[in-house]
């Protein structure tokens, strides 16, 4: 359950991971300095408050005097931050105290009510930023102001906007150094990619932690290892081809110096399926090694090859689609889509060729109006030397190794192959490569 509100990449982990323990300590350091200190604080100004109204109260108890009571009031003006009238023959209008709107205001009253022993009323007046406190003083009232800075500590603001401002700050930081502890995964990561895609690797270099130096090195071998595997097994095929061929031609040179007699011709057509199965062979062991991935304008690579097919007798359609670039093999690319035309060709009437963007994927897509592969034998058809003798005709069957090929190549390149059925009821192959 957890997993689906958790982020999905390593950088947002990690600043999961920093953020949630800073945000949960100062909502725990908010809620003990709320119950803790600001409590006190709090209840401490209003006792203030309150012994300052009960000085006043007492001091003009003493004082009958009219201008002495408005010395008494004017210095208690000037000197306690409160602001008091006295309205004598006004009697107070006493009644139950209001209920508080805050805990603040609620301990404000509690402590008032336990710091003033007079009859008293209380009002909070939010857009004049005081509270308005009448005394019950000698038949009348003794109206008291009190502002609002007066019951709260005039430091907690910036309190909270240090407390805010350092945390988002320290968070920043630790976001920067994050992202460039993940900025080193991120590019072997990309370095992995363009490798499978046969694109070259060569500015790769492991840097960051010691943990992720140690797998881009080891990433650095594999490829090396990959790479004189490949050439040895080109070197080597190379060698066996040239083995292979020597006597292949001169068996044809001696067929062609025979009579042309029926054993001759015999002898001629079991040779050149010799030639054509080693051929066969030789492709799909060198796949598309020591190719490399470049700049490839995919419209102008499929019009090649259907001209290619058409100078063969093939009826292919091809309409191009948009600007279609990527960074491709072209060569191999070019091989697969001609062996797609080619079986096109032998085992149906006419196909169709197009290609089109799939959001970050092109689609080449070759459709024919043959018999068809059953669903059933779609993905054995990609095996190597696995024929199709119950779809199709055995007299016009190769080796088996085609679509194999054609797959292998593909995935080389970050791609994929699936076959399905045409429109026209034949089989459609669909080639995906990454933009």
């Amino acid at each position: 359950m957890l997993k689906r509100f958790l982020p999905r990449s390593l950088f947002g982990r990690a600043v999961f991971i920093v953020v949630t323990p800073v945000v949960l300590l100062q909502i725990v350091a908010a809620v003990v300095f709320y119950d803790r200190h600001l409590d006190a604080v709090t209840r401490r100004l209003a006792r203030s408050v309150a012994g300052d109204i009960g000085f006043v109260a007492a001091a003009l108890t003493r004082e009958k005097g009219s201008l002495a009571r408005f010395q008494i009031l004017q210095s208690a003006n000037y000197r306690m931050n409160l602001s008091f009238t006295l309205n004598p023959g006004q009697p107070l209008k006493a009644g139950p105290l209001p209920q508080p709107n805050s805990p603040l205001e609620r301990l404000l009253i509690r402590t008032i009510d336990h710091g003033l022993e007079l009859a008293f009323t209380i009002e909070n007046r939010p857009k004049l930023k005081n509270y308005l406190i009448q005394v019950a003083f000698e038949g009348g009232v003794l109206r008291v102001l009190v502002p609002h800075n007066r019951i709260t500590s005039a430091t907690l603001d910036v309190l909270v906007m240090w407390i805010v401002g350092s945390s988002l700050l320290l968070l920043a930081i630790a976001i920067v150094f994050l992202r460039n502890q993940v900025r080193p995964i991120l590019r072997l990561a990309d370095a992995a990619d363009r490798f499978g895609r046969g694109q070259g690797v060569a500015d790769f270099k492991p840097s960051g932690a010691v943990e992720v130096r140690r797998a881009g090195e080891a990433f650095l071998r594999m490829r090396e290892r990959i790479e004189r595997h490949l050439r040895q097994r080109t070197e080597m095929l190379a060698g066996v081809s040239h083995d292979l061929r020597t006597p292949l031609t001169r068996l044809k040179l001696e067929l062609a110096m025979l009579k042309d007699t029926p054993a001759a011709e015999a002898m001629q057509a079991d040779v050149d399926e010799m030639d054509s199965m080693i051929e066969g062979y030789l492709a799909f062991a060198r796949g598309a090694a020591g190719e490399r991935a470049v700049d490839t304008d995919v419209n102008a690579l499929l019009d090649e090859a259907v001209k290619d097919a058409r100078r063969e007798g093939a009826t292919v359609d091809f309409a191009a689609n948009g600007d279609l670039r990527g960074q491709l093999r072209p060569l191999s690319l070019k091989r697969c889509v001609a062996n797609l035309l080619g079986n096109a060709q032998r085992y149906a009437e006419a196909c169709a060729l197009a290609a089109r963007r799939a959001g970050d994927m092109i689609e080449i897509t070759v459709d024919d109006n043959g018999p068809g592969i059953p669903e059933a034998k779609r993905e054995a058809a990609f095996r190597p030397f696995y024929r199709l003798e119950d779809s199709r005709n055995q007299g016009t069957g190769g080796v088996g190794l085609g679509l194999a090929i054609t797959r292998d190549t593909v995935r080389n390149q970050g791609g994929d192959v699936v076959l399905d059925e045409a429109p026209q009821g034949g089989l459609r192959v669909v080639i995906r490569l990454p933009a």
